[in-house]
């Protein structure tokens, strides 16, 4: 408000001041004479002011007309001028205009518009790092992989833009299954931009697939440098690459070398529990039972699993039932509500005969987990107490249709494997098996399985089992049986 009543103010002394200069002038005598080609010319002061504002323009306009004569000589002999310069102007306007409709066409999934607005795009702009990525990117929507390939290929040849064309062409290689070209091409991609993170994990993965251990151990490296994984996340993958280098190094009978990079892949995850297997084997091989002791019980803390009860056992492989139960209570003191600890205790006093003791330690996992191995161990307990053999069928029936407890599943396409693998051997993904019970998937028993239990008989309750036959009263129950039996067929 202020500033536009200023800006009144001045211009109303400006008019005035004007005004005054005007009629100032009016009152001067004389004036000037001007004599031209015989012509003689007098003009007063106010007339001589206009008559040289006049000229000043008139002198402004011819200098503007020979610019502009000199601008179109040099138009037209091809030097830049203004001329150029507007046409130029014009010419990226409709460039940009068709890069910028050929990006929409891109993102409205029509490919073969995008390629046509590319292709303008190009014959306006000639930047080619920019119209051959969108050629590019719509030839591969539309399905033609050679015209893609082939922009991907120009561009390697610019610095600016080799990355884009590396990545293009593996990703091309990669959906057309040629994994040893696009291992060498995320490689270089690689060596182009480490710090790109799709990059990082596509090498991975392929060097996962190749069983190159030592070169996924560097990519991982380098995805810790650059803050593109966890730093846990990274220790446990890194135990996990570990642990592979040994089991390839083991398969090609070097046997210290493997024992040492067991070592390293258990110290550097001790709850990995396949890692800890092989370090606790690696130690008894070198007769040092306390040191494979130690292993177990860590990763047992962590998570008990079968296994690492097996590896236990073969620290001392020729002691007695008795000995090895007092041995275990170091396992088996700990979680000792965990399903795992009750079945190996059972298993344990199994081996010793103690089957009383035994069924106490199952407790109820075979009503309540009731999987194959809980079933199976309760059958084995009862035909240890001398149950009949219906009953012990009857434990067997239904261990053939339980599940089987936990297994190596895959935490990404949930597909089950009977060993631990560093990659899932469905998907191809990294570090993703976790010892757990699978997804039960509602299907339909096989035909006949749900028959099992009528067959071979129920389970019986021994409660109130009568005291088992003598042979004597066997044998006449059984001639009684073959008596009607016959009586039976001369009827019919």
């Amino acid at each position: 408000m202020l500033w536009s009543l200023i800006k009144i103010v001045l211009f109303f002394c400006i008019v005035a001041a004007l005004s005054y200069g005007a009629v100032e002038l009016l009152q001067f005598d004389g004036g000037i004479r001007i004599a031209l080609a015989g012509q003689e010319y007098n003009l007063g002061p106010l007339q001589a002011v206009i008559a040289l504002v006049l000229l000043v323009i008139a002198v402004w306009l011819f200098l503007k007309l020979m610019g502009l004569l000199v601008a179109t000589f040099h138009f037209l002999n091809g030097d830049e001028t203004a001329i150029s310069r507007y046409f130029d102007r014009n010419r990226e306007r409709k460039g940009f205009q068709a890069l910028a409709d050929g990006m929409l066409a891109l993102a409205s999934g029509e490919g073969r518009l995008a390629m046509a607005k590319a292709a303008r795009a190009e014959r306006y702009l000639e930047r080619p790092d920019l119209t051959n990525l969108l050629t590019a990117q719509a030839a591969e929507m539309s399905g033609d992989k050679a015209k893609a390939e082939e922009a991907y290929k120009r561009l390697l040849s610019e610095d600016r833009t080799r990355f884009v064309g590396v990545r293009g062409i593996m990703k091309q290689r990669l959906e057309a299954g040629e994994t040893d070209k696009a291992l060498k091409l995320a490689k270089t991609a690689f060596s182009l931009k480490p710090q790109h993170a799709e990059t990082q994990d596509t090498l991975l993965k392929l060097q996962a697939e190749k069983s190159d251990w030592s070169g996924a151990r560097e990519t991982l490296k380098a995805k810790l440098k650059h803050g593109t994984v966890p730093r846990d996340v990274h220790k446990r993958r890194d135990a996990v690459l570990a642990l592979s280098e040994a089991r390839e190094v083991l398969s090609e009978d070097a046997g210290v070398e493997a024992q040492e990079k067991a070592i390293e892949a258990n110290r550097l995850s001790p709850d990995l529990v396949p890692a800890a297997i092989m370090a606790a084997r690696s130690y008894i091989e070198q007769d040092k039972p306390r040191y494979a002791t130690r292993v177990v019980v860590k990763a047992w803390e962590a998570q008990p699993h079968p296994e690492l009860a097996a590896a236990f056992a073969e620290i001392v492989p020729d002691e007695t039932p008795e000995k090895r139960i007092k041995r275990f209570r170091k396992l088996t003191k700990q979680h000792p509500e965990h399903a795992e600890t009750r079945l190996l205790l059972a298993e344990l006093h199994i081996a010793a005969e103690d089957f009383p003791e035994a069924k106490r330690a199952l407790g109820d996992l075979a009503e309540a987990e009731g999987d194959a191995r809980a079933l199976t161990i309760m059958a084995a307990i009862e035909r240890g107490q001398g149950a009949s053999d219906t009953v012990v069928k009857g434990w067997l029936a239904r261990a053939i249709m339980a599940p089987r407890g936990p297994q190596w599943v895959c935490g990404n396409c949930q597909h089950i494997q009977a060993e631990w693998t560093p990659t899932c051997d469905n998907c191809q993904a990294l570090d993703t098996l976790a010892w757990k019970r699978p997804p039960q998937a509602d299907v339909s028993a096989p035909t006949g399985v749900e028959m099992l239990p009528l067959i071979v008989g129920a389970i019986e309750d021994r409660s109130d089992e009568t005291p088992p036959e003598t042979e004597d009263e066997a044998e006449t129950v059984e001639e009684a049986e073959i008596v009607e039996t016959e009586a039976a067929e001369s009827k019919g």
